[in-house]
């Protein structure tokens, strides 16, 4: 969360070099994450935050003084892809061990550790990935009141052979001569296995022995404990300044908005642009749950015109975000000079949106959001992001904690772009946006009459640039492809495909062939994140 105004220009210098900054609340502790590249790296940062502690993750090369300056309880030094022997391969910046708070190395940063302090490592015969079986001969600290024979999962071919002098081995795997090491004394430890994912089970307990029990740090944070500390962030950033918010009616805006309304109350006005993008009947909903139930100024644009026909021909996903991020500015700019000076927008990042838009100096862009990579160089307002620093589970509990109606919380993501970027590998026209949205409808139907909405992080439909042979009444089709795609996750981080029951499966084609004449075919998309995002485009 930034407590400093962020204009659009500066904003993408920013992101092209190390993102604006995600400042930890005030009065709360905070554990360091370095990312040395791992796939799970994120994900401890999550896990660091469900144990109680405000954590950030930030590029392996900042530098001790960046740590330094947001004097944490201690620093994690994530895995990695990369052999320590490897040339180019990330470097431990040794004034990191000299800071005075306690290490903790996970895998790739545990090998670190190890070679940098005197171990010996060095490329196993055989790798290992995937579950295995942890025993602990010395429990010592960071393993006290753990099993001595218990589950964990690795990733990994280099191996620790010796732990460090001084060093206590605490554990062997199969395949890991030391799978953990510490020395009380000098404050650092190191595990080969991964506690952040759930294949570890006692996982949680590691991270919590070593946040609370070596760091000493609080584990009181919690997403909606930031809620009276946003309202004065806000408050403080903006004055009695005019403020709009581009309004979606998701999770992220709604959740946003409220959060600002509170801090400021008239203020700010709502700008909900129908962008022809939307599922069947949203804008409708929004508009009327804004304006009858939350009574928040809400000005509603009928855009759909406007962007389809900047959309035309168009067919490359991130020239269609870039086109509609930008149009979604423009909008805004024109209906703020009607509703007056409006100094600052407010947007519903979240954390996970900085970090995929390549937020961050080291971090890779899998692809530009509106909100964060896709906005234009010369935008005329101020930023106010409230849920900066947050991931979606997060926004859903401040959600709760602000009183938003569960089915609004609980909402499941969709992108900026909108229905766009689910029209794949082709133009997004108005006849086949009509198409998938009635897809996605009796999709979303029947996910709910199955009881399994809640269950799933995403379930939606995908029409790709594709058509196909059928038969249907004894004649010759030739129709569209709908690919159904449904998600469980915890964060968006990664993803795996949600085993849908066949019965429910069958269901859904049924009623889409029979109900929809353009469609004569329908696809199921059985892979997880990564290899692949949950959205197609």
């Amino acid at each position: 969360m930034t407590d400093h105004l962020v204009t659009a220009s500066t904003a993408a210098t920013e992101l092209a070099d190390e993102s604006a900054p995600v400042e930890r609340p005030t009065a709360v502790d905070e554990v360091v994450v370095l990312d040395y590249g791992g796939q799970y790296s994120q994900l401890i940062a999550r896990r660091v935050r469900e144990c109680g502690v405000f954590s950030e993750l930030l590029p392996h090369h900042v530098g001790a003084e960046e740590v330094r300056r947001r004097k944490p309880k201690g620093l994690i030094l994530s895995g990695g892809p990369a052999s320590v022997y490897a040339d180019g391969a990330p470097r431990l910046d040794p004034e990191l061990l000299e800071l005075g708070i306690p290490v903790l190395g996970i895998c790739y940063g545990m090998q670190l550790l190890a070679l940098k302090l005197g171990g010996r490592v060095e490329g196993a015969e055989v790798g290992e990935f995937g579950r295995s079986q942890l025993t602990v001969h010395e429990p010592g600290t960071l393993l006290a009141g753990l099993p001595s024979e218990q589950a964990c999962w690795m990733s990994h071919r280099d191996t620790v052979y010796e732990a460090p002098p001084g060093f206590t081995a605490l554990a062997s795997s199969t395949e890991s001569p030391v799978a953990a090491f510490e020395s009380t004394e000098r404050g650092i430890y190191g595990i080969q296995f991964h506690p952040e994912v759930v294949h570890t089970p006692y996982g949680q307990d590691v991270l919590k022995t070593f946040l609370g029990g070596v760091c000493g740090a609080d584990l009181t944070w919690s997403a909606a404990s930031i809620v009276e500390e946003q309202i004065a962030r806000i408050r403080a950033q903006v004055g009695d300044a005019r403020v709009i918010c581009g309004l979606s009616g998701g999770v992220d805006s709604s959740v946003a908005a409220v959060l600002v309304h509170q801090a400021i109350g008239d203020q700010l006005t709502c700008i909900f642009v129908d962008h022809g993008l939307m599922r069947k009947d949203e804008g409708d909903q929004v508009v009327k749950a804004f304006r009858e139930q939350y009574g928040i100024p809400l000005v509603a644009v009928d855009a759909e015109d406007r962007f389809l026909d900047k959309l035309a021909g168009v067919s490359e996903p991130e020239a269609k975000r870039k086109i509609i991020g930008a149009e979604f500015i423009r909008v805004f700019e024109e209906e703020a000079a009607k509703i007056g000076d409006a100094k600052f927008l407010v947007q519903g990042t979240l954390y996970s949106d900085v970090i995929e838009s390549g937020g961050g100096t080291g971090a890779a862009t899998i692809k530009s959001h509106h909100n964060v990579g896709g906005l234009p160089d010369d935008l005329e307002f101020e930023l106010v992001e409230p849920l900066r620093a947050l991931f979606k589970d997060e926004v859903r509990a401040v959600g709760a904690e602000l009183g938003l109606p569960e089915r609004l919380v609980w909402r499941q993501p969709f992108p900026g772009p909108g229905l766009a970027i689910r029209v794949v590998g082709g133009e997004a026209t108005k006849e086949r946006l009509d198409v998938l949205r009635d897809a996605d409808y009796i999709l979303q139907d029947e996910i709910r009459n199955a009881g399994l909405y809640r269950d799933l992080w995403q379930s939606f439909c995908v029409l790709p640039d594709v058509r196909t042979v059928g038969v249907q009444g004894d004649e010759r089709t030739y129709g569209y492809v709908v690919v159904i795609r449904a998600v469980t996750s915890d964060d968006a981080m990664t993803a795996d495909w949600a085993r849908l029951p066949y019965d429910l499966l069958e269901q859904i084609a049924s009623r889409m062939i029979n109900e929809l004449r353009e469609v004569n075919r329908v696809v199921l998309d059985i892979t997880s994140k990564p290899p692949g995002t949950i959205e197609w485009e």
